[in-house]
């Protein structure tokens, strides 16, 4: 499970809490939130770049270390200043196992179980929020605000020592290793690799260019400009960590512990859109055949995506509908987590696949400038969400929500039928692209 994930939400659940303590306003509070993705935004561009320098493992040991360092002041804090600042730094060193990981699940799978493994990879990356907020409501309850960070605390130990275990999977890093043991094994400075850098470049060029690609990723490359899609529909998931309290805790009188619960919906869905993968798997294979490989299109997997488009608008509308309490029972509401679930993920799980499919080598650069644009957004929407929910109250504002994730249906479908032709604009995929392994 991935405790930075789970650390960006878990917080939601003990605003109250920070809110009294501190005697400042919700919105002040809240803006840890924002902070903390922000921090795991920029986090994902730096940390997934130099891993494609310096290969995956090393990153994410220093990361995680750090990470779990930077609990200590949130949970320790005696003021709020130093809680957004220390989860901005957290979030920081957290972005690297976020943007790093699927990358790492590209370098060690098959071309034709890369759905499979990336959508076993998901079930953390998607259900670290759900159960974020299930586990913070009844830690809050009954253990205080400080003790949700003490919990993560004592996950990112766990996680480092998990880590200490696994070794580096990066073809360029255990390339570079191999070719720097036979020189010295032979004395013959002649052995190298593709990924060896040039004399004429210095390790400060190497570390602007890989630094810089991500950035140029989302600007020049045409098979991400669809991060503006996946940025509004993470955006809205992260607002339902504000909304669900509102609606279960304001409206409907419940205990923190007890309306966590409502997030079991949620986690359902994303749980049938893992287990449907050999299914999805199956429709897959059905798509034309790409001729430089012999294998599916890349494409074939945004079918995935085009059904999760349709499915969130479906569960953000039923929400809505269903959230007030007057002559509506609360199972409703909390049913409507699970097409809601059941399509983030598809999206998120097989808009993943896409880009790391396309990308291959430079995948987590292209997934880390898929990370600024989403968890940018993610951060600057729930600042508005109790304003926009208390004003325009939790029918109209999820159905507001829906209507514009109505608007981005057609966009998966235009690159399922024109993403080849997209990519074969691109400039890097050709260079990158790699046939079944």
């Amino acid at each position: 499970m991935d405790h930075s994930v789970i650390y960006s939400t878990i917080y939601t659940s003990a605003i109250d809490g920070m809110q009294k303590e501190f005697d400042v306003p919700r919105t002040v509070v809240l803006l840890g939130l924002t902070t903390n993705l922000f921090g795991i935004a920029l986090g994902s561009v730096i940390l997934s770049s130099l891993s494609e320098i310096y290969g995956r493992r090393p990153l994410y040991l220093i990361s995680v270390l750090l990470f779990g360092v930077l609990i200590l002041p949130v949970a320790l804090a005696t003021n709020v200043e130093a809680i957004l600042i220390s989860r901005f730094l957290g979030g920081f060193f957290g972005g690297s196992v976020i943007s790093s990981s699927p990358g790492s699940v590209t370098d060690i799978t098959d071309d034709r179980y890369r759905a499979l493994a990336i959508s076993c990879w998901s079930l953390g990356a998607m259900n670290g929020p759900v159960l974020g907020g299930m586990i913070g409501g009844f830690v809050y309850q009954y253990l205080g605000w400080r003790w949700i960070n003490w919990l993560v605390l004592i996950c990112s130990g766990f996680n480092f020592l998990l880590i200490l275990l696994v070794k580096e999977t990066y073809t360029p890093s255990l390339l570079r290793k191999r070719t720097k043991r036979m020189q010295e094994q032979t004395g013959d400075q002649r052995w190298w690799c593709q990924f060896d850098h040039k004399e004429a470049v210095t390790g400060f060029q190497v570390i602007k260019t890989n630094l810089a690609r991500p950035l140029h990723m989302i600007v020049f490359e045409p098979i991400v400009f669809w991060n503006l899609y996946l940025g509004v529909v993470y955006a809205v998931l992260f607002l339902c960590f504000v909304a669900y309290p509102i609606v279960f805790q304001e409206l409907r009188g419940w205990e923190p512990g007890l309306a966590g619960l409502s997030y079991c919906g949620i986690g359902t869905g994303t749980a049938i859109a893992v287990a449907s993968e050999p299914l999805i798997r199956r429709i897959v294979a059905m798509h034309s055949l790409d001729p430089r490989t012999g294998c599916p299109a890349p494409e074939a997997a945004v079918l995935a995506v085009g059904i999760g488009s349709v499915l969130i608008p479906l569960g953000e509308l039923w929400f809505a509908w269903t959230a007030q309490p007057s002559m509506v029972h609360w199972i409703y509401p909390i049913l409507a987590g699970i097409p809601f679930g059941l399509g983030n993920s598809l999206v998120f799980i097989y808009a993943t696949n896409y880009i790391a499919g396309s990308y291959t080598q430079y995948a987590a650069s292209a997934l880390a400038g898929n990370s600024i644009v989403r968890f940018g957004l993610a951060g600057l929407l729930p600042l508005a969400g109790s304003k926009m929910y208390s004003t325009l109250g939790a029918k109209w504002a999820g159905t507001t929500l829906a209507l514009i994730e109505v608007m981005l249906i057609p966009i998966p479908f235009v690159f399922y039928k024109y993403g080849d032709k997209i990519r074969m604009r691109s400039h890097m995929i050709p260079k990158t692209f790699e046939g079944p392994r």
